[in-house]
């Protein structure tokens, strides 16, 4: 009788731990994704131990391609300027993301490892830990899903300003870009807080970020000559002039 008893105690146990499983992995399967295709902001929100272990100036410094001061305003003024362009036709889907980067890696993890620093990686390259510090508000993380990866030029203002024209493989190529300052790892607030306006709609609430942010977004826009328009052009004249001479 105690025999039995056991076996049907061990029997409940692992009943109990395969239905935990099952439900977790229909959790899984059922949770939709975002519209904008990006990670949910976590609720718990950011962890501040520590000072971010330099992870601010990681993502300064290693955008890749970005130009001096100099050169960002000499290519400010051989850009297009131009009113936006119309929003028909208009689908994140035409800028798939995010693209394989080999050994498991897709863009976004290729970009977390890029900015953060200590990040370990799982089997499927996702990132288990590390330390970001989000440059657009100077917060500090330790989760990668609180952070999400931010198109510098917006794919929905790209599209008012020349990609609309463009092939599929070319708006692949913009939003996957690893080559160019297009691409950095910020909080999911901030990113979502941008949206997909310009310079002169919105501004990295850290003024100390915008010598950074509009040499990158020029360089970009340059790079891809896509145009801007009058406001967007004043702006970015005004945040390059914060760059330190």
């Amino acid at each position: 009788m105690t025999r039995r008893q056991n076996w049907w105690r061990r029997g409940l146990a692992a009943g109990a731990v395969l239905a935990l499983a099952g439900c977790a992995a229909i959790e899984d399967a059922t949770t939709p994704e975002p519209a904008d295709g990006k990670p949910s902001a976590s609720a718990s929100g950011s962890a501040s131990t520590g000072a971010g272990g330099g992870g601010g100036t990681a993502a300064d410094g290693t955008l890749p391609g970005i130009p001096t001061a100099g050169q960002a305003k000499e290519q400010l003024a051989g850009l297009e300027v131009a009113r936006h362009g119309s929003m028909s036709g208009y689908s994140r889907a035409k800028f798939p993301h995010w693209s394989s980067q080999g050994e498991s890696c897709d863009t976004r993890e290729t970009v977390l490892e890029r900015d953060g620093t200590d990040v370990e990686r799982d089997a499927q390259c996702r990132a288990v830990s590390g330390k970001w510090t989000s440059v657009y508000d100077d917060k500090p993380f330790t989760e990668a899903r609180d952070l999400d990866i931010d198109h510098m030029v917006p794919l929905a203002n790209a599209w008012r300003s020349g990609a609309r024209t463009w092939t599929q493989d070319k708006r692949k190529e913009f939003a996957n870009d690893l080559t160019r300052p297009q691409l950095l790892a910020v909080s999911a607030s901030s990113n979502r807080s941008k949206g997909d306006q310009g310079p002169d709609e919105w501004q990295p609430p850290s003024k100390a970020y915008w010598c950074t942010y509009s040499r990158a977004w020029v360089s970009v826009k340059a790079s891809y000559e896509l145009s801007v328009t009058e406001a967007e052009k004043d702006m970015l004249t005004e945040m390059l002039d914060t760059c330190a001479s």
